[in-house]
């Protein structure tokens, strides 16, 4: 069944490469952008697809969790083909992150249900937002899942693996068009909100049955690099819906010293190394816990700040 799963998200992959060529479905690259040429763009919708198998195969299972992911990913693939104003956008955002809450469960006060919405719907756009270069959607994306796919055969099941291992395909096909140095198709909105919205689900999946704080590390570099960025564009007096280049990940592509795809590794390298500290850490007491969440972050955040003040003295220099 996995390999059948496989081959034919391989094969609808390249029927959507056909399609997309042929309706001009493209990215044009502008000031803001870091690539320079035109390039197909919507391939991440082989994740939704992959959601949508993994859904009909499994009896429906999850529904919530599809309701959800489909709303966004239409409304993002829409988006793709012609940009939709924030009021349309922010709603179907909302809409998908609560129904994947109530997927999890309910079982928490009503002012940490709302705070946890507002910071799935801050995951997903900053998801969208470290989208930006070749092959680091996808590779953050294969790190998370995959780490999740070994714990829950090794360790403990929470969720049904076959998800796992559908996302993972998915991921892996998306790759091999896109890990490359000039890439054959991008996620597309619709690519990055939807994984983004099954990935939240996953980790708070991964802390509800568990009870385990350490799992906002699962999604700790990506979170570091937005919040930190975020701060800096507010000092910089920017406004914050506007697109920019100020993300780290940006910095290390401009300075003309790494590549996407290195870029993209030492991501995902670091990515790896909280999921090892979660696997590590996850059965130890609360306040334990709690304290390496906080000793990672800090790590992750001095890290960012180090870098940051390179490649600003760099640029200064070069002026």
């Amino acid at each position: 069944m996995y390999i059948f799963v496989f081959l034919v998200l391989l094969s609808l992959s390249y029927v959507y490469l056909k399609l997309a060529d042929r309706f001009n479905i493209i990215d044009k690259p502008n000031h803001r952008s870091s690539h320079t040429q035109i390039t197909i763009r919507g391939g991440g919708i082989i994740f939704y697809i992959a959601l949508l198998i993994f859904f009909i195969t499994s009896g429906f299972e999850y529904p919530y969790l599809f309701i959800g992911t489909t709303i966004i990913a239409l409304v993002s693939f829409v988006d793709d083909l012609r940009p939709q104003p924030p009021a349309l956008r922010l709603p179907v955002q909302f809409i998908a992150i609560a129904l994947a809450i109530y997927q999890v469960s309910l079982d928490f006060p009503l002012i940490s249900l709302i705070l946890l919405l507002i910071v799935g719907v801050g995951f997903v756009n900053a998801f969208n937002f470290m989208d930006g270069i070749n092959g680091i959607t996808g590779m953050y994306s294969i790190v998370i899942v995959s780490f999740l796919l070994f714990f829950n055969i090794y360790e403990a099941t929470f969720v049904n693996l076959d998800l796992l291992y559908y996302l993972l395909f998915s991921l892996i096909v998306f790759g091999f068009y896109n890990f490359r140095k000039k890439a054959l198709f991008f996620s597309g909105d619709v690519g990055s909100i939807s994984i983004a919205v099954v990935l939240f689900f996953l980790v708070y999946q991964f802390y509800f049955t568990l009870k385990a704080p350490v799992a906002i590390l699962l999604v700790a570099v990506y979170g570091v690099d937005t919040v930190l960025t975020i701060i800096r564009r507010i000092k910089m007096k920017e406004k914050i819906s506007e697109a920019h280049r100020h993300h780290l990940y940006q910095l290390f592509v401009d300075s003309k010293r790494f590549s996407h795809i290195t870029t993209s590794l030492m991501y995902s390298v670091i990515q790896l190394l909280c999921c090892i500290i979660v696997y590590y850490s996850f059965q130890l007491g609360l306040w334990e816990q709690l304290l390496i969440v906080t000793l990672v972050l800090l790590s992750i955040t001095f890290c960012y700040i180090f870098f940051v003040r390179y490649f600003l003295k760099m640029r200064v220099k070069a002026s």
